[in-house]
């Protein structure tokens, strides 16, 4: 490392920078996974059930998330080890045991691919209605690679980046990665999302996801966002990234070819009156560590950007008060602002990594009471469901009886936003349509309202 520089014209020149040497990003999927000199110490056993894991769930990982950031002394209970790397767990038993005779028998990979499928369709690929119920249309067709479940945000899943530097384990986003196109949401047409968002005043955030948008080259990401500066989009007041390349590629905002080209655009977004979000997918404090991390985190804040932390509370990885509070208080430290708590979504690997809710409640209450009021901006533990952002407000007892109180942050009817709840306690239920409504009531309020949207995929 050496020292400071400042040097004149684009705002990336005008930042001073701590100048770091560029990296070769190398990554590893499950075909290179006798490659990865780091695990080949492991058990035989460990190997082959990462194989097995990662023929049905998508596997990724790279140097920098080896080498930096997992403490190999610790594995398996070191939470990165667990955030990048294949448990038998993560599948059923019935699951495992199926795919691995696959491999025992030495099928070919057409037939381990056909079971791979068969296996995944039972794993809720699409959770929440995303397939159904948050397609827009334009011109009377629908929009390929956008979603609209809110009334003021606006999803969108460039082709470009939906793909990841790292996979997270747990992501509910999985079936983007594993290579089948009717599990695939994405577009390339600036043109269409253009169209949409003009004449859909009503849409003031437009959130660019993935996959990771951050994978894209800088220059692709300008063809979405810059357009946003003309007057016509003056209703799009915040652009959205979400991203976990401040975690898995830190080198993206710092060294990487187009680094440069990626601060100036968020500066000039910032310039041009936009209100720019990283929604930066933080775990837990380990991923925070490096010197490359925090230089990524000053670079994008230095254009005026903000940074807000979401990521979901999961066994494994953070179910632990303490963690949480140690990442939220480095996150203020270093100008983040700490956004949601999340519960693990009903897809995937969820058997693995789910809580209780009573238990993620919990932990979030603990970790409350240990950090100052800015770190207490995080909102949760929150349920992204069909109907919209749950969050648990708390446990109560009430006319004798023992209740979640909940609320919606986030609703499909905007009405629903705000409007306190109550479900019966539950010791062992992890989602929401495990709850039941308390006080002898039948249904929740928002019940009837929401099936009608859903038969009409509204």
């Amino acid at each position: 490392m050496n020292s400071i520089v400042n040097a004149p014209e684009t705002f990336s020149a005008r930042i001073p920078t701590v100048e770091f040497e560029e990296r070769r990003f190398q990554v590893y999927t499950d075909r290179q996974l006798d490659k990865i000199e780091a695990i080949q110490s492991l058990p035989e056993e460990t190997l082959f059930e990462m194989k097995v894991v990662s023929s049905v769930l998508p596997f990724r990982v790279n140097e920098y998330v080896i080498n930096e950031l997992i403490q190999w002394d610790k594995v398996p209970n070191d939470p990165i080890y667990q955030l990048v790397f294949p448990q038998r767990e993560m599948l059923k038993p019935e699951h495992y045991e199926r795919m691995a005779d696959m491999h025992r028998s030495g099928a070919d990979k057409k037939d381990i691919q056909a079971v791979a499928k068969e296996i995944r369709d039972d794993l809720n690929p699409h959770p929440a209605g995303q397939m159904q119920m948050n397609l827009p249309k334009l011109d009377g067709e629908v929009l390929e690679g956008v979603q609209h479940k809110y009334r003021e945000t606006v999803l969108f899943f460039p082709s470009q980046g939906q793909t990841c530097h790292s996979y997270c384990t747990f992501c509910f986003r999985w079936a983007q990665f594993v290579g089948d196109k009717d599990l695939k949401m994405a577009s390339t047409d600036a043109e269409k999302l253009h169209g949409y968002l003009r004449n859909h005043t009503e849409v003031t955030d437009l959130l660019v996801t993935g996959g990771d948008p951050m994978v894209m080259k800088t220059k692709n990401l300008v063809q979405y966002l810059e357009p946003l500066l003309e007057p016509e989009f003056d209703h799009i007041q915040t652009i959205r990234i979400g991203t976990k390349a401040l975690t898995f590629w830190p080198y993206r905002f710092v060294t990487d070819k187009d680094a440069d080209e990626l601060i100036d655009l968020f500066a000039r977004l910032v310039e041009g009156g936009k209100h720019v979000a990283i929604m930066a997918h933080y775990n837990h404090w380990q991923e925070i560590t490096t010197d490359i991390a925090e230089e990524a985190i000053r670079r994008i804040r230095a254009t005026g950007a903000e940074i807000r932390a979401q990521g979901p509370i999961i066994k494994h990885v953070n179910d632990d008060a303490d963690a949480w509070a140690k990442m939220w208080k480095k996150q203020v430290k270093l100008g983040i602002i700490p956004y949601y708590m999340f519960v693990e979504r009903d897809t995937g690997a969820k058997n693995y990594f789910e809580l209780p809710l009573a238990q993620a409640y919990e932990i979030y209450r603990e970790a409350m009471k240990n950090v100052s009021g800015l770190g207490r901006t995080a909102r949760g533990p929150s349920m992204s469901a069909g109907p919209g952002k749950v969050e648990i407000q708390g446990i109560a007892e009430i006319k004798g009886e023992k209740v979640f109180v909940l609320r919606f942050l986030q609703g499909r009817n905007p009405d629903w936003v705000q409007r306190p709840f109550f479900a019966k306690y539950s010791d062992t239920a992890t989602w929401l349509h495990e709850l039941e409504p308390a006080f002898g009531e039948e249904k929740f309020f928002f019940e009837d309202e929401y099936e009608a949207m859903r038969k009409g995929n509204g």
